[in-house]
């Protein structure tokens, strides 16, 4: 099943430019491609020719963590198919936890060894993972044997991490670096963490990792990175300066180093965000859009007061040249940006729609919203939400998951205490022993996760309820297959998960579908919900009410969209952002001790609020009427 990218409009005309030219920002060149598994089929591709080519023993450095996953199952497609061996391939792993032997099975290298090193026949004894087993009383010595016999590896495969890490060389590590045991930083412990149930208690204090110089002995490297989440990480190592507080820029140093993206990673590097800095640009009218919006955020002017200079002096001419003059092009992206904002999401009825982002007929309409978690709903689109229902349209919401594994187990024993204080049961210590019989790094067990599914379940239609929609009718939760594993690796998503959104789809037959446009994690939950809903609509394309229904793409509580994308915009009044905020409060378990808050210290909502206020001051900036926030969605169809 493909991933989903938004499809391309406008932007730098590649074909045909010299990549001296198309690099000419980068200090390492930057290929991009539209999602991770294309960048991770050429990079496995790479891979197999230089093992075929090579004669003797081939030393292949390999990456751990979630990143090359997808190039490792490339890699044992291509082995199973007999177009590479590993028989004479020495394989040198870049970390470990440190002492590995105190985390059981939980060790950083178990998904290499299970999705790649177990399905090909690469020889035991040429697997080299520097745990440091057994090693404890001379673990220097040891890293030092480990770092000779890791010198001058033939091909280096790095994943960066989002401060810029590589393995487990963190903020300030040097280019004279060696392999070396580490002290883990809070905020490495803090992602490590979901891996050990979010108990940070049990998460490891130090690592194993090779040094930044063992790794420019290599005399190949390939850096990659996928999802939004790296996108500051990847401008920093591939256009900013060398600089310890982000180590893998070190690697500029490397004379033959490639850095594979995909788009969403790549998202603020120079070719992208200001393409015509670069070279030739086809100007579609969003494109035109996106310049126009940067040049005012970069001369700091509204976009009516750009003058002819300010396109000039900013590479812009190629612009003037085929669209200008500036006060056309001035008023045309006024007029554009303007139409999208409405205060009828669902359509104004008995109006001229013309210029509208949504069609006044029919309405009402029958309006479904797909929330990857029970609380994305509200924190995502909230004011959207609560304006669709009372201006009458026929509102569903579709939870997609159970979202049981973010609860905490304190907020468990909280229920059932309440439960007990209630006179209705007393099955506080039975849940307790449950708890408590928890093991790191394995599934939790189902009864537990049950309970947790239930506490978000009825936070949901307390949500929902507080704005009026029907809980029993309107709130659907389709609990998708795929995210029922019991801990944070999730199963892939099958015919299972997309029949029931099917069935869901055929009941309801909407008119408008808003879905999570979240591509931080090119594996993570949004993004497999939505791509599971893509695949539903891509099997239902030819019932009669597809015709007639539109795709609406929000975002989370991090990010926005760019106001170059944007096709509806919501403004809130200070009311309705409240009543928003009342909304999200009923999702007590997501406040204050949620398992996996990232390093964003602020509560749900005050992300949320941040983020639309954010939007609402740059339309304001641009010229356009003051609200108190905006949420912007894009149409996909």
């Amino acid at each position: 099943m493909k991933h989903f990218s938004l499809p391309k409009d406008g932007g730098l005309i590649e074909k045909g430019l010299p990549k001296d030219i198309l690099h000419s920002y980068e200090k390492i060149p930057a290929e991009i491609f539209d999602e991770a598994d294309a960048a991770s089929a050429v990079i496995a591709g790479i891979v197999a020719s230089a093992i075929n080519e090579h004669t003797g023993v081939f030393k292949l450095g390999l990456t751990t963590g979630a990143t090359p996953l997808t190039v490792y199952k490339e890699l044992v497609r291509l082995y199973n198919e007999g177009k590479v061996s590993f028989a004479d391939v020495e394989i040198f792993s870049i970390d470990e936890y440190y002492p590995a032997s105190a985390f059981g099975t939980q060790i950083r290298n178990r998904r290499m060894q299970e999705e790649f090193l177990n399905l090909v026949n690469v020889k035991k004894e040429n697997i080299h993972i520097p745990d440091g087993k057994g090693h404890e009383d001379n673990i220097t010595e040891y890293c030092a044997e480990f770092d000779r016999a890791a010198a001058g590896l033939d091909l280096l495969l790095l994943g960066v991490g989002e401060q810029g890490q590589v393995g487990f060389n963190e903020a300030g590590s040097l280019d004279k670096s060696r392999t070396r045991v580490v002290q883990l930083s809070y905020k490495s412990r803090k992602s490590q963490a979901k891996n050990f149930n979010g108990d940070l208690s049990a998460t490891p204090k130090a690592a194993v990792t090779m040094g930044i110089s063992t790794m420019l002995s290599a005399k190949r490297i390939i850096l990659m990175a996928w999802g939004e989440d790296k996108a500051n990480a990847v401008h920093d190592i591939v256009e900013g300066p060398i600089n310890p507080a982000c180590p893998a820029s070190w690697l500029q140093l490397h004379g033959n180093i490639s850095f594979y993206t995909d788009e969403n990673s790549a998202s603020l590097l120079s070719r992208v965000v200001a393409p015509w800095l670069v070279g030739p640009c086809e100007w579609t009218p969003k494109f035109v859009r996106k310049a126009v919006v940067w040049l005012c955020e970069t001369v700091h002017k509204p976009i009516l007061k750009l003058q002819h200079q300010d396109y000039i002096e900013n590479s812009l001419g190629e612009l003037l040249e085929q669209k200008g003059p500036y006060d056309k092009i001035n008023i045309d992206v006024f007029n554009d940006l303007q139409h999208t904002i409405t205060g009828w999401p669902g359509g104004k009825p008995n109006a001229d729609d013309s210029t509208r982002p949504v069609s006044s007929k029919p309405f009402p309409k029958r309006v479904v919203i797909f929330s990857p978690h029970p609380d994305d709903d509200v924190i995502s689109m909230g004011g959207t939400f609560i304006r669709l229902v009372e201006n009458g349209h026929d509102v569903h919401v579709a939870y997609e998951t159970s979202g049981n594994v973010a609860v905490h187990d304190d907020v468990v024993l909280q229920h059932m205490d309440t439960a007990h204080e209630l006179g209705f049961a007393d099955k506080f210590d039975e849940v307790k022993a449950i708890v408590a019989s928890k093991k790191p790094g394995e599934p939790e067990p189902r009864p537990l996760l049950d309970i947790k599914a239930a506490i978000r379940r009825a936070e949901a239609r307390s949500a929902v309820r507080s704005f009026g929609l029907n809980e029993n009718t309107n709130a659907h939760f389709l609990n998708l297959p795929f995210y029922e594993t019991g801990g944070i690796k999730k199963g892939q998503r099958t015919q299972k998960d997309i029949d029931i959104i099917i069935d869901l789809l055929q009941k309801v037959k909407p008119h408008q579908i808003y879905l999570a446009g979240d591509l931080a994690d090119p594996h993570g939950t949004h993004r497999v919900c939505t791509e599971a809903v893509l695949e539903a609509l891509e099997q239902l394309k030819n019932e009669a009410w597809m015709k007639e229904c539109h795709v609406w793409l929000y975002r989370g509580a991090w990010m926005e969209w760019e106001l170059g994308k944007v096709d509806m915009a919501v403004p809130l009044s200070p009311d309705e952002l409240i009543k928003k905020r009342h909304a999200i409060y009923r999702h007590v378990s997501q406040k204050d001790i949620v398992p996996f808050p990232g390093d964003d210290p602020r509560e749900f909502w005050q992300r949320a609020e941040d983020r639309t206020q954010n939007t609402a001051r740059l339309y304001n900036e641009l010229g356009m009427a003051e609200y108190q926030a905006i949420e912007v969605f894009v149409k996909l169809f």
